[in-house]
């Protein structure tokens, strides 16, 4: 399969959190993905913002793909149609194309590594739960 792809390494040292991601109460630390492979795939690392927590909005991204990795602590969703799910370190959920969901609730030591495709995608708010 040819691709226009190119190589990318980043490192905790040389790559910063920034608050500059989709929820307020995480701070994201790119991991560049998304120029290596020309705005196709996102994937960041996550973390908690000490004494914010989640605020519950039923929405659904529309991705092609997305994935979640828990580096530590725990977060908590609803998804439609699974129910209720904790994820802590070493859990790993692909959320399908469209699946609605809610974020109930983090620790404030939730760390976390997202890959997402495309890199840019729209977040649809379904409502209140």
């Amino acid at each position: 399969m040819e691709h226009s792809y190119k190589f990318s390494v980043t490192h905790i040292d040389t790559t910063e959190f920034k608050d500059d991601g989709l929820r307020p109460f995480f701070q994201y630390r790119d991991l560049g993905i998304r120029d290596a492979t020309n705005g196709g795939f996102v994937a960041h690392v996550i973390r908690a913002k000490p004494g914010m927590h989640a605020e519950p909005t039923l929405h659904h991204h529309q991705v092609g793909f997305q994935m979640v990795y828990v580096l530590k602590g725990w977060v908590k969703f609803h998804y439609d149609g699974v129910g209720e799910v904790t994820l802590k370190p070493g859990s790993c959920v692909h959320q399908p194309p469209g699946i609605r969901h809610i974020e109930i609730d983090h620790s404030d030591d939730l760390e976390l590594i997202e890959i997402v495709m495309p890199a840019d995608f729209a977040t649809v708010t379904d409502g209140k739960p």
